[in-house]
């Protein structure tokens, strides 16, 4: 497919003729390109209302492309080095879930870290296929969740040789990752697919000196969130795979889930977005590491703070590192990462993308300069200064390794009670509970509640933590298994 032209962006170019044509619309959606609701066209403007459109001929169909989503999706294709891209327009979650429903069904082990996000888990509570955990590595410092070892990978597959997949997160959300390329040659060696989770690296595929992408390392399927960290729109996902997988399944696959109104301005986005990526990523990637660094070396100026970087790299469970990532350690000026989020939020007038107990993530683009780095540095300063405190007694330790009795499909699907956080311990967790983001559980369907994982519940409750996943919206109370 070198043939193809990156600069063409086929569906922008189908949706500019149609606003030219001035076609009369009598189809969905009812706003009729913005006339039927003059607010959100004052909000949104003209332009966009015109172009969100139904799927028509000249415009393709999502379900199934045979026009000008068919050639976008081989640009995609080509820019990624992918055998296959599909448009994914319900996040990056439909395309986890693709992944895991495209390669096993009920009854089918997969191996994967527990330190997935949510979708994964509730992949397998569609499909019924049972987990097969590995638990990550945990810096002792830092107390964040690490990288799956090639050892540990070797040992579940050893133990589990009819699983069916291993899906790895290429990188995790602090931006640590593992082997893949040897992880992916390990899974083939025993006839098993490699799924990756790389909702966090989009710019592996154009950056340089970056860790590499999952095609690159020859994996069978790569779930990559072109919003996150490619510029298009949010929502707006790819879904690749390699030659191993059959196109026609895969698709058949994503429409379990995905919407059959495919939205034409997400359509769009990931368009353009892959023709940017193509031409100029290289330059766009070098600018963002680029000031990641200049913002580690500022903060760590500072004092009490530690922005990480490739110093963790150990060759096993930190076996690379984004340097694109600026993940900054907090506890030791006695702040939880979600205090300092909040405070930069409502004192600063700065959204970083998430807080956990220790660390917080701040993501950096091509959109940002010079100017937004020293904004978010001078604030950080400014909030040791004002609120530093003995960090003694703080909870030490983000991940919690899971004691995992029940499918998360029966579990989910199972008789259930309500009972109080605290007297649920030693029960079967019949729901999900976790900080949000990052979106990875705490606790999901079928693990055992101890009282170290209430602990953790109620200390990142008291901190902040936007915790979601259970019924109860107070989070006071947990649906268990009533056995």
């Amino acid at each position: 497919m070198n043939h193809l032209s990156q600069q063409k962006t086929p569906i922008l170019t189908a949706l500019n003729k149609y606003r030219m044509d001035r076609i009369v619309p009598f189809d969905v959606p009812g706003h009729k390109q913005g006339r039927g609701n003059p607010r959100l066209t004052q909000f949104l403007g003209e332009q966009c209302l015109s172009v969100d459109v139904n799927s028509m001929k000249p415009l393709d169909n999502l379900c199934h492309p045979v026009s000008v989503i068919k050639e976008a999706e081989e640009l995609a294709a080509d820019a990624f080095r992918a055998a296959n891209a599909f448009f994914i327009v319900n996040g990056t979650t439909a395309a986890v879930q693709s992944m895991i429903l495209a390669t096993c069904k009920r009854g089918d082990k997969i191996i994967l870290p527990r330190n997935v996000h949510i979708s994964a888990i509730h992949a397998l509570i569609l499909c019924g296929a049972q987990p097969v955990y590995v638990n990550p590595g945990v810096n002792a410092r830092l107390g964040i969740p690490l990288g799956m070892t090639l050892e540990d990978v070797k040992a579940a597959a050893s133990q589990n040789p009819d699983a069916k997949a291993v899906l790895v997160n290429n990188p995790t959300y602090y931006g640590i990752c593992s082997d893949l390329k040897s992880i992916t040659e390990l899974a083939h060696s025993h006839n098993m697919l490699v799924l990756a989770d790389e909702a966090h690296g989009t710019h592996f595929y154009f950056g340089e000196g970056l860790p590499p992408s999952a095609m690159s390392c020859g994996a069978d399927m790569a779930a990559v969130s072109m919003h996150k960290t490619g510029g298009s729109l949010t929502q707006s996902s790819l879904l690749l795979t390699g030659k191993r997988m059959n196109p026609g399944c895969v698709r058949q696959t994503i429409n379990l889930t995905q919407t059959t109104s495919g939205s034409y301005l997400l359509l769009t986005s990931l368009d353009i977005a892959r023709s940017n990526l193509a031409l100029d990523g290289k330059a766009m990637f070098r600018k963002v590491v680029s000031l990641a660094q200049y913002a580690r070396e500022e903060i760590n100026k500072i004092g009490g703070y530690y922005a990480f970087s490739t110093e963790l790299c150990d060759g096993k469970a930190v076996y690379d590192f984004d340097t694109t990532k600026l993940s900054v350690f907090t506890r030791d000026i006695g702040l939880a990462g979600i205090e300092v989020y909040d405070i930069l939020r409502d004192e600063y007038g700065i959204q970083i993308e998430f807080g956990d107990i220790g660390n917080i993530l701040a993501i950096i683009s091509p959109g940002d300069s010079e100017f937004t780095i020293e904004r978010l540095v001078a604030a950080l300063a400014e909030i040791k200064r004002r609120y530093a405190k003995d960090p003694s007694g703080m909870f030490d330790h983000e991940y919690i390794s899971p004691q995992v009795e029940m499918t998360p499909q029966n579990a989910f699907y199972a008789e259930k009670k309500m009972v109080s956080i605290r007297a649920g311990a030693g029960c079967l967790c019949a729901e999900f509970v976790m900080c949000y983001p990052p979106g990875i559980p705490i606790l999901a369907p079928g693990e055992r509640i101890t009282e170290e994982i209430i602990d953790y519940i109620l200390y990142a409750k008291a901190k902040g933590c936007f915790l979601s996943g259970t019924e109860d919206i107070t989070i006071e109370n947990l649906k268990v298994v009533d056995v």
